[in-house]
């Protein structure tokens, strides 16, 4: 446990030092990794989203895809179709983007519902059914998405059953002045992030040390008065009156899983109170609807979120 524990941290502090001045996003991304559970980047344009998804599918030394995801891109596009070969007399699979074990789906709302139910069965089953054959996807199979949080003209708004299918989403914001200062020092010294081959990052990960940190991570010990607090929390959102969708138990069961994986970087083999209401805000921002008043008085989900989180009990 050690050792894997100590590779994932050094993942994290190379990862910090191309993308500067946002250790939370860092550490959420590293989370949803070791949970098995797919993300959603969003925030304006040039904030380094898919940056920040390049350089890790080069320090974790996995293969890497992405999809510039239109609205004429059709579900060929990313599962892949059989492709009549005249020399052979025969149809050859000619495998999509989506046999991959990082793929980044960039600006996934800008492409047709039915192009974006065909990643439904791949992120939720590990497989891709085409011509009524299934086909397993790598073990690693992640899937991130980016999205812009500003333009909503031309855009198809992911649906709730899609969005339940991503673990986190999280939100992109600009750097503060400090880093913003580094990032010019960076590109002055001759960082570009068009080029990332001149950066020469080394890998510090293989894919089997990230399946056995996850292994770890899931190991990680519950107490039944946590498992409670945990269970008390995800009825409160049913019941909350500013809030007309509560969380899922999908919902409940990842929020387990992140609760595992986010003790397990913090060094410990056992979930604490903490760790549930650390991870809650990324887990439930996309999960939650608020009511129609509620959203006419101008309040937002994060606050909600707390609010749900002050009116449980922690147990000590």
């Amino acid at each position: 446990m050690t050792e894997t524990h100590a590779v994932i941290t050094r993942l994290g502090q190379a990862l910090s030092q191309v993308i500067v001045g946002q250790p939370a996003l860092v550490r959420q991304l590293l989370i949803a990794l070791l949970a098995n559970g797919h993300v959603i980047l969003e925030g304006v344009p040039g904030t380094g989203k898919t940056l920040l998804v390049k350089v890790l599918a080069q320090l974790v030394q996995a293969d890497f895809r992405r999809i510039q995801l239109t609205p004429d891109i059709l579900p060929s596009d990313i599962l892949g179709t059989n492709i009549f070969d005249l020399n052979t007399r025969s149809f050859v699979l000619k495998k999509g983007p989506v046999f991959t074990e990082i793929l980044l789906a960039d600006e996934v709302n800008r492409t047709p519902p039915k192009t974006q139910a065909a990643l439904l069965e791949a992120m939720e089953e590990q497989q891709v059914t085409l011509d009524g054959e299934s086909m397993p996807l790598p073990s690693l199979f992640w899937v991130i998405a980016t999205q812009n949080s500003l333009e909503f003209e031309g855009t198809y708004p992911l649906p709730e059953a899609q969005l339940d299918r991503f673990l986190f989403k999280l939100l992109v914001d600009y750097p503060d002045v400090k880093a913003e200062k580094q990032m010019l020092l960076n590109s002055q010294a001759g960082f570009q992030s068009r080029r990332l081959d001149l950066a020469r990052l080394k890998a510090i990960a293989s894919v089997e040390q990230i399946l056995q940190a996850r292994q770890a991570a899931q190991a990680v010990k519950v107490e039944e008065p946590v498992l409670d607090y945990l269970l008390a929390v995800v009825q409160r959102t049913r019941q909350h009156p500013d809030l007309a969708l509560g969380a899922s138990p999908r919902a409940a069961v990842a929020w387990l899983q992140v609760s595992k994986a986010q003790a397990w970087l913090s060094g410990r083999d056992f979930v604490t109170p903490d760790d549930i209401k650390a991870i809650a805000p990324p887990l439930l921002r996309h999960r939650l609807i608020l009511r129609p008043e509620a959203q006419l008085d101008g309040l937002k989900i994060d606050s909600v979120i707390g609010s749900v989180l002050n009116q449980v009990p922690v147990p000590r």
